[in-house]
């Protein structure tokens, strides 16, 4: 169908004005009254408010005309006109036989080509109907009559397969029968257990028997992908969680020894064991340098145990005054899986 913007003296304002009043195309256009189509026109240019105004009423009576026109040709222009647009061939009849008696395309072999010397490029590509423009020039045969010089589909028997495979060490115990009477063939099932111990399978799953008898909505129940390194992170976790308290206490209890051997009788009440924590400081920091620092996540490869200022996924694990850290590596001890606090993607350290 011819748009409205296609019709000789319509600009693109005057598409638009005709849109706005609710002309879409050249047949809409072609069955308007004159009066009716200006009083549409001025109400649309209301809302519109172009600053060439509404046209004038020879103007849209030029816009009809042509409109029926495009629309509907005359027999001594057709001929002479050059079209742009698609013509709908199959409201004739003669082209509706064609199509309905016209024989199934067969694909030719690339040998039959190579023996006839046909290249590709000489093989015409096929036209739809429905965009060609100009003068049609259809040729109907009769689909029934046999065509020349086409080859047609070879038909082996059971006897030949079974020649071929004497004369050339053929295996015919490979061989699977078409007969779509057949009954289907039975596939093995793979085996669960095989399926389980698949790497891949490991990875995206745990076992089934991980999982069994536990609540999926629990917090008991292990879920997302497969760490690489389990007990790095379980030992990560445990040095990130014995650090935090111990940092503050072991610099308490230095400041409580200072003070007692400057004055032993002042401080009698301090204990000589608190001596502990500013030893075991440095023993628990340097596994958390070794293991907690390098404990990382297995998909976006961010830190786990080191507190930085980023913006945090909705589900990571948090707690009030104690932030993200520490509530991630309770829960990774606890339950042997957790989500990690940028990415939220759960990850799992059991299989």
């Amino acid at each position: 169908m011819l748009k409205i913007n296609e019709i000789l003296g319509i600009n693109s304002n005057d598409a638009d004005l005709l849109d706005m009043a609710g002309i879409r195309d050249a047949k809409h256009l072609a069955e308007q009254d004159l009066e009716k189509l200006l009083e549409k026109i001025i109400r649309a240019n209301v809302i519109l408010q172009f600053p060439s105004g509404v046209p004038d009423a020879k103007k849209v009576e030029g816009w009809i005309r042509s409109a029926n026109e495009s629309f509907s040709p005359n027999k001594s222009d057709f001929k002479s006109a050059s079209f742009t647009t698609a013509v709908n061939y199959e409201g004739s009849e003669q082209v509706a036989v064609m199509l309905a008696n016209a024989p199934c395309a067969i694909p030719l072999p690339g040998k039959y080509l190579a023996n006839k010397k046909i290249r590709v490029s000489d093989i015409p590509a096929g036209l739809l109907l429905n965009r060609y423009s100009g003068d049609l020039d259809v040729r109907i045969g009769n689909p029934e009559s046999p065509q020349a010089d086409v080859p047609q589909r070879r038909q082996v028997s059971t006897a030949q397969i079974r020649q071929m495979s004497q004369s050339k060490n053929f295996d015919s115990s490979n061989l699977k029968t078409i007969d779509p009477n057949a009954a289907p063939v039975q596939r093995a099932a793979k085996s669960k257990q095989g399926h389980e111990e698949d790497r891949v399978a490991l990875i995206r799953a745990p076992r089934e028997s991980t999982n069994r008898g536990k609540n999926p909505r629990s917090r008991n129940y292990i879920r997302g992908v497969l760490h690489t390194h389990p007990w790095h992170l379980r030992i990560g976790a445990f040095f990130t969680l014995i650090l935090i308290p111990l940092l503050p206490t072991a610099i308490i209890a230095s400041f409580l020894l200072l003070l007692f051997s400057i004055s032993e009788e002042t401080f009698p009440w301090i204990p000589k064991w608190i001596i502990s924590f500013p030893i075991a400081l440095p023993v628990i920091g340097f596994g958390y340098l070794i293991w907690g620092l390098s404990g990382k996540c297995r998909v976006c490869s961010q830190r786990l145990f080191a507190h930085k200022q980023a913006i945090k996924h909705a589900k990571a694990h948090r707690l009030l005054c104690m932030g993200y850290v520490v509530p991630l590596s309770i829960h990774l001890l606890l339950f042997s899986w957790f989500r990690c606090s940028s990415c939220g993607t759960p990850v799992r350290l059991k299989k």
